[in-house]
């Protein structure tokens, strides 16, 4: 079966907004790793409107960014939402309902890790008990 992980930038005050901080070189290697390990993403809407376009833009702008080519090679893309009309990505399916029921199924399957990330569909995911590990990545500042 595979993993689940969430996987989060934080804090020492809890805040996950990427907008406020940037991660350095040393978090970034460990993220491209984490997402070299992966096939799947799980979101929800917002997590996703942050990410997609902005990362496949960064990785057909510069092939040099590590992140943006490990995140635009993952083949597999879900996201939770019920106002998402349609993907910004090929490779990006949208599900309405059934979360426990389709996280299951995806774990079940053949493939590397899956990984999950934002705060809503996480702490739904945590909640239901799907979620096998959890990967928090505290930044020594105060936003």
């Amino acid at each position: 079966m595979r993993k689940l992980i969430f996987a989060i930038n934080t804090t020492l005050d809890g805040c996950c907004d990427h907008t406020k901080f940037y991660p350095n070189e040393d978090t970034m290697d460990y993220f491209v790793n984490l997402t070299r390990d992966a096939d799947t993403f799980v979101y929800g809407r917002k997590t996703y409107e942050l990410m997609v376009p902005y990362w496949p833009d960064v990785a057909k702008e510069d092939p040099s960014d590590e992140f943006a080519q490990a995140f635009d090679a993952v083949s597999n893309m879900i996201v939770f939402s019920q106002s998402l009309d349609s993907p910004e990505r090929q490779k990006t399916r949208i599900i309405r309902t059934g979360l426990y029921d389709q996280v299951l199924k995806l774990k079940q399957e053949q493939g590397k890790n899956i990984l999950t990330g934002g705060v809503s569909i996480p702490s739904q995911l945590a909640e239901l008990g799907l979620i096998d590990e959890y990967r928090f990545v505290v930044h020594p500042i105060v936003v």
